[in-house]
């Protein structure tokens, strides 16, 4: 049983948390008005569409401009979609069309090599998994997707990190503290370093024992249209039953990367070897 006091506190919060919502849905509708064939609307229009208040558009609108969702012309006073909706837009086209471009290239690539097989992200330190297909054997490596990894403890993160342009890449690493995984993982940024060149020189990353005892992992990346490495893909699974086809399987990885790659658009350039196009990091990070 709750005393009044503590009645009250709930039922306040409550109703605060019923009003954000309902902002939150106003927003989103707010938005939603907009079209091709009506880019632009004034607030009396979305007052009335939205069956709220001018005063509600309003406070809506500004806390839309100040996010860069709505754009305003100063000129006419009304109001259309800001260059934060486009970037979203962008976001969820290149989401889909990394989907698409990589799920026939993991199904071979599973069918070839008979593990796991991931599709992985960059997100600041981070790596996100955002596909997969898992490992036909009773014994398998099990990675939710949208799950999170430190990216130096990983290959599929560690391949990211070593093709980014090296600017991106020192800022990055600036203040960043490494953390143990296992007591294979590097946490030393001149021996990560080290570790990028040598993965960016190869077109690969191989790492066993770093994120999990036992995990072998062998990841390339997948290039968009510009040849940024906009995601990597990756075999891993049991060392003690990896180790021995290594050859077979790097090469397998590598080949997956490069269709994936096709599929989005990137053509290699002459000369360099199939995994380290024009405009991407070529010095030392």
């Amino acid at each position: 049983m709750t005393d009044d006091g503590e009645r009250q506190r709930l039922t306040g919060d409550t109703g605060r948390t019923r009003r954000t919502l309902s902002s939150v849905r106003n927003a989103a509708r707010l938005l939603k008005e907009f079209s091709i064939s009506e880019p632009e609307l004034g607030v009396t229009e979305l007052s009335i569409r939205l069956g709220i208040g001018k005063s509600t558009v309003h406070r809506l609108l500004a806390t839309l401009l100040s996010e860069d969702l709505v754009q305003q012309d100063l000129t006419t006073g009304r109001y259309r979609l800001g260059l934060a909706v486009h970037d979203l837009g962008s976001a969820v086209s290149a989401g889909s069309n990394l989907h698409a471009a990589a799920l026939l290239p993991m199904s071979d690539l599973r069918d070839r090599t008979g593990e796991t097989v991931q599709v992985g992200v960059l997100d600041g330190r981070e790596v996100v998994y955002v596909e997969r297909l898992d490992s036909p054997n009773t014994l398998r490596l099990f990675v939710d997707v949208g799950r999170r990894a430190e990216a130096n403890a990983t290959g599929t993160g560690k391949c990211l990190l070593a093709f980014l342009p090296p600017d991106v890449l020192d800022r990055l690493l600036d203040g960043w503290q490494l953390r143990r995984r296992t007591p294979h993982t590097i946490v030393n940024q001149a021996e990560l370093r080290r570790d990028l060149r040598r993965i960016r020189r190869s077109g690969y990353a191989v790492t066993q024992n770093e994120s999990e005892m036992g995990v072998l992992s062998v990841a390339a990346p997948i290039r968009d249209t510009a040849g940024r490495a906009v995601a990597a893909i990756s075999v891993a699974g049991p060392a003690q039953r990896m180790e021995h086809a290594l050859p077979s399987i790097t090469r397998a990885v590598s080949e997956a990367g490069a269709a994936a790659s096709r599929r989005l658009g990137w053509r290699a350039s002459s000369g360099d070897g199939g995994h380290t196009p024009r405009g991407d990091a070529a010095g030392s990070p």
